[in-house]
């Protein structure tokens, strides 16, 4: 609950954010002068570039979070039983131990959704957050594309 919190606190600041330079892109557009005029242009690109990827990592959340609730529903959620570091994190050798049998999971069936969500899951215990971010959007597309399916 605490890292929900955060994250909305954290999306609501950046948007905030997003609207003053929005306004101050759009004051300098008005002087009409030549370079106060590019600057402004750049200051309200910024913004929609700052807006997309504030959209996109509040749905990366909100899909991911989605598909834990499921898997906790149907009992297929992986226990988070790995001995942790003071900060919480999972030790890398234990995490490494274990992370062979969710790559065979995904080796054995690359459509299965839950498999590539679970191999997310072992590379952010393992350290690895880009590949742990990759796996997670393929769990989620592949989710998405058997919903469309069925």
């Amino acid at each position: 609950m605490k890292s929900r919190v955060a994250a909305l606190l954290m999306a609501v600041l950046l948007a905030v954010y997003l609207v003053l330079v929005g306004q101050r892109a759009v004051m300098f557009v008005l002087t009409g002068e030549p370079i106060a005029i590019a600057i402004g242009v750049a200051l309200i690109i910024l913004p929609l570039v700052g807006a997309w990827a504030l959209v996109r990592e509040l749905m990366f959340g909100f899909r991911t979070q989605q598909l834990v609730e499921q898997l906790e529903r149907e009992g297929e959620l992986p226990v988070d039983d790995l001995p942790k570091r003071a900060s919480g994190r999972p030790l890398r050798e234990a995490a490494d131990a274990e992370f062979g049998q969710y790559r065979d999971a995904v080796e054995h069936d690359e459509t299965d959704w839950r498999a590539w969500f679970r191999l997310g899951l072992a590379y952010d215990a393992s350290g690895d957050r880009r590949r742990a971010r990759q796996s997670l959007r393929t769990a989620i597309r592949l989710e998405r594309e058997r919903e469309r399916h069925a």
